[in-house]
């Protein structure tokens, strides 16, 4: 048996070893551990109740339905990109409030959105003033997304909102440009996403550049939405900091305040549970075939990109043996990351990924035919519980007739 591994991607095995908790379950699989997911809601929850913000969930990060009554007490509501999210949260937490924001809505999907949202969150003038009216009739709570072009996360140009030339959010030029005193009248609040897995600090300058911007227009509001990103449950993140900008916030322009994280909510609380399919080495380099994909099962290691965490490895020349992990696809960069291991591994071993429940069930694919992994909830003691399992049929029939 390998040592105990005690990081936080790992924190809910309570030091067991994966292979007598999970080992007689199907790989590749998902396995969303209920405990940690509770665990990280009291710490969200806490923080709105200190400060009286509102704290919803985005759905596009973690959307395991099933999963949701384990959070609905700790939730204001929810956060949609478009119209199944909004229905989705609709639907699973009924009568918890409803925000969406989309960088264009479609004319097609206009009338769901008036029956499942209660906050529409418009990108730009012009889309207030396409759809503004109807939604103002119907009773909604509207907001606009602002820019205030202030970057914090230049390591991630691919998740800067604030980039240069970015669609995201009405900089201050545009507003004074095309916001008219009728469409200002339609606005209850204001929203912005600038953050990607970022600490107290980073709101806290984004903060600074939203009063510098638009402090005026928010005499004049009556919410904020400072949006996603912010990384809350994250062990050593400064809470203390975060509360002190909310309650200013609030305080300074006499607004209700809302956060909309996805992975906050669920970090650390998913695995994904894969085994070694196959050992090659060429040019000095070991690598382990897995029978699960980056480019299909964890998508964000490709394209953020990052190492997910590996039970029981360490850094590669850390441990006697360095190997790298890959998946089976014919994609020669489907891989996932260079690892060090006590044993060498071999065909059969299981391998263990942490913090997979955020950004992978609700992104995977199945490029190369590759199956989808079942999803199971774990409650911390007993047998995992399946949710989902996935077939040839699932594979076929996205992709034409039944």
């Amino acid at each position: 048996m390998m040592t105990p591994d005690g990081r936080a991607p790992f924190a809910g095995l309570q030091g067991r070893d994966p292979e007598e908790l999970f080992g007689s379950l199907p790989t590749p699989c998902y396995i969303l551990d209920e405990g940690m997911l509770r665990r990280n809601g009291e710490i969200l929850a806490g923080v709105g109740k200190r400060t009286g913000c509102g704290m919803l969930l985005a759905q596009k990060a973690f959307s395991n339905y099933d999963l949701y009554p384990v959070l609905e007490p700790f939730l204001t509501g929810t956060e949609a990109s478009g119209l199944y999210e909004a229905r989705l949260g609709y639907e699973c937490l009924p009568g918890k409030q409803v925000h969406v924001y989309s960088a264009a809505y479609r004319d097609a999907d206009w009338d769901g959105i008036l029956r499942y949202a209660d906050h529409i969150i418009f990108n730009s003038p012009a889309q207030l003033a396409r759809f503004g009216p109807s939604a103002a009739e119907a009773g909604k709570s509207l907001g606009l997304r602002i820019n205030p072009r202030c970057s914090t996360q230049p390591e991630h140009p691919i998740y800067d909102p604030c980039a240069p030339g970015s669609r995201l959010g009405t900089t201050r030029e545009a507003w004074d440009r095309e916001m008219t005193a009728e469409l200002i009248r339609l606005l209850d609040g204001l929203h912005f996403h600038t953050l990607c897995e970022q600490d107290a600090d980073a709101l806290d300058l984004t903060l600074k550049a939203v009063e510098r911007d638009f402090g005026d227009v928010l005499e004049n509001m009556k919410w904020l939405n400072m949006g996603g990103g912010h990384h809350i449950t994250r062990p050593g993140y400064d809470l203390d900091r975060l509360e002190q900008c909310l309650r200013r916030s609030a305080g300074r322009w006499d607004l209700k305040i809302f956060l909309e994280p996805g992975e906050a909510w669920a970090l650390n609380a998913g695995y994904l549970a894969s085994r070694v399919l196959d050992v090659t080495v060429s040019d000095g380099i070991t690598t382990a075939v897995l029978d699960t994909s980056a480019a299909c099962h964890m998508p964000d290691v490709l394209e953020m990109p990052y190492r997910p965490p590996v039970w029981g490895a360490v850094e590669p020349g850390d441990a006697p043996f360095s190997c790298r992990l890959a998946g089976p696809t014919c994609l020669a960069g489907d891989i996932i990351g260079e690892y060090g291991f006590s044993e060498p591994l071999k065909a059969g071993d299981l391998v263990l990924f942490g913090d997979m429940a955020i950004y992978t069930t609700c992104k995977n694919n199945t490029f190369n035919g590759l199956p989808l992994p079942a999803i199971f909830r774990w409650d911390g003691s007993g047998a995992p519980e399946i949710l989902r399992s996935f077939g040839y049929e699932d594979f076929k029939t996205r992709l034409g007739r039944p």
